[in-house]
């Protein structure tokens, strides 16, 4: 049941706060920081007892913490979690990147008990759709974390963020739409009519009937491909990201984004192999044209925000480019595909970390003087060193430079893809180029030159000990009056305070981590990668 509680104990704090009302203002804050380093702790405490030889039979049924509950027994659907190399390190990720947003949000002074409560009740979705092994409850989780993240950018955004949110939801919950009709299939050609994802990675359904295979395996596709979101299929993403809160896009690229390509190696590939094996091209393909597009797109991009984003598009392709050659069976040795699935589980780690640290910074720029634009902003280093150190050790790690994970990642990526697709390979190394000269533009812009930030008179925000101006005074949730304020403007740029070091350091830390002793990670991972790619040979 520790695995019960892991996925639940965000979702009992949020009713507590809804609750409660007395738990307003900071003690909201701090019920969330309470509940999502307990959460912390437990996925901690079950890494420390997990044995990674169980990885290696996990996807098709020797599991650790695996709990299984009869729900809707007409259809064979229960509650049935579990964890393996696969799943815990992602749910150890979704715990860093919560807590971590958890600190963040110290200083929010917009409604802070109601966003607590939709951040743990998210939590709680993205736990339970890493931890699901049932294929209607990896449903229900998935579309849940839609409905929270839309509320996220809707409720807290800025820009244009109803707009944004309704983007977000439409695409991805017809994506989910998709996924559900894929689900259906799975069920549908199952000899045993059942939901259970191990029932059928151990008994793949579809063998005998390539075109339904295919079929399924396109919807499927589908709807993941949307989630994570690959080219086409990731216009979403830019307006979502830059109209979202600081921890809104965190979450968004560090967390959301994992589904999709979790999705991949969960269902997709353990479930589907004869498909996966005949359209593993394809998949190579199109992770190769998301890395690129991603890259130089981004190039083009006036908005830090949004150049953040677009380089969420090309490092997912990364993860795709790994997982496509791992079903590349004729074309490479059962070493050579593990080596290239470890990459990407490593690469969707790294992601997580990197990007949501970049996506706190950028939240930095925004406290300061409500705009992303390159233009307003400039020799930053100056004024606020320790921010832009900061803001290049995630740069330098984002672009994968030997000492941080997304190195380690990459370089596994392509050493396991280099033997099953050449060409492919080589073209997406190119992206790594484009997303160097990027990034250190990016941070020329910012960092380098005259001193430049938006003007006296424009909104920005307070250090913890700034003074406030106020403004309007508004009915907080509570049902008190509240007051809007604006802090004192500056012609300065503040550098960066307590609790945005106490979000952003650990994140860069253990990026760190990971890259200078990666075996802590690659540990679990690896059994878990090689039985994938020993099923997707099957």
């Amino acid at each position: 049941m520790l695995l019960t509680v892991v996925v639940l104990l965000p979702l009992a704090a949020a009713v507590l706060l809804l609750a409660v009302p007395a738990l307003a203002g900071r003690a909201a804050i701090g019920v969330w920081i309470a509940a999502s380093a307990a959460d912390l702790a437990l996925v901690a405490w079950m890494w420390w007892r997990y044995d990674p030889g169980q990885g290696a039979t996990g996807v098709v049924g020797n599991l650790a913490y695996d709990v299984d509950l009869q729900w809707i027994p007409t259809v064979d659907a229960g509650y049935h979690i579990g964890v393996d190399g696969l799943s815990l390190p992602l749910l150890a990720l979704t715990g860093v990147l919560f807590l971590a947003c958890a600190v963040w949000s110290l200083r929010e002074p917009d409604r802070p008990r109601t966003q607590a409560a939709l951040f743990l009740f998210l939590q709680t979705a993205c736990l339970g759709t890493f931890a699901a092994l049932d294929l209607i409850l990896f449903f229900v989780f998935f579309d849940l974390t839609i409905v929270g993240m839309y509320f996220v950018i809707a409720g807290w955004g800025h820009g244009n963020p109803r707009r944004s949110a309704l983007k977000f939801f439409l695409y991805t919950f017809v994506g989910s739409l998709a996924l559900l009709i894929g689900f259906i299939g799975l069920f549908l050609g199952s000899e045993e009519r059942t939901f259970d994802m191990v029932a059928l990675a151990r008994n793949p359904p579809l063998t005998d009937s390539p075109l339904a295979g295919g079929l399924v395996l396109l919807a499927i596709g589908l709807g993941l491909a949307v989630k994570t979101p690959l080219f086409p299929f990731h216009t979403w993403l830019p307006d979502a990201h830059t109209d979202a809160p600081a921890a809104g896009s965190a979450i968004l690229a560090g967390i959301l984004l994992k589904l999709g390509t979790y999705g991949f190696v969960r269902i997709a590939m353990p479930i589907l192999p004869d498909a996966w094996q005949r359209w593993a091209m394809v998949v190579v393909v199109v992770g190769v044209i998301s890395v690129l597009w991603g890259a130089f797109v981004a190039l083009a991009q006036t908005d830090v925000k949004r150049m953040i984003a677009y380089t969420s598009v090309n490092h997912m392709g990364y993860v795709l480019l790994g997982l496509g050659a791992a079903g590349l069976v004729g074309q490479a040795d059962e070493e050579a595909r593990t080596i290239a699935t470890v990459g990407a589980l490593y690469q969707m780690v790294s992601h997580g970390l990197l990007t949501g640290a970049l996506f706190l910074l950028s939240g930095v720029l925004w406290s300061r003087g409500r705009t992303y634009a390159f233009d307003r902003w400039g020799g930053l280093a100056r004024p606020a060193p320790v921010f832009a150190a900061l803001l290049a050790v995630a740069a330098f790690g984002s672009l994968g430079l030997p000492g941080f994970a997304s190195f380690i990642a990459e370089f596994q990526i392509f050493t396991g893809a280099l033997q099953a697709a050449p060409v492919a390979t080589v073209l997406a190394v190119t992206g790594i180029l484009v997303t160097a000269g990027l990034f250190l533009v990016a941070l020329q812009r910012l960092l380098t030159g005259p001193t430049a930030v938006p003007p006296v008179g424009e909104d920005c925000s307070p250090d913890d000990d700034a003074g406030d101006v106020a403004l309007s005074s508004r009915p907080t949730e509570d049902g008190a009056t509240a007051t809007a304020v604006r802090p004192h403007t500056t012609t300065g740029m503040r550098d960066m305070h307590r609790t945005e070091l106490a979000a952003v350091v650990p994140l860069l830390v253990l990026a760190v981590l990971l890259g200078l002793f990666p075996r802590a990670l690659l540990d679990v991972i690896e059994p878990a990668a090689a039985a994938v790619a020993q099923l997707v040979s099957r």
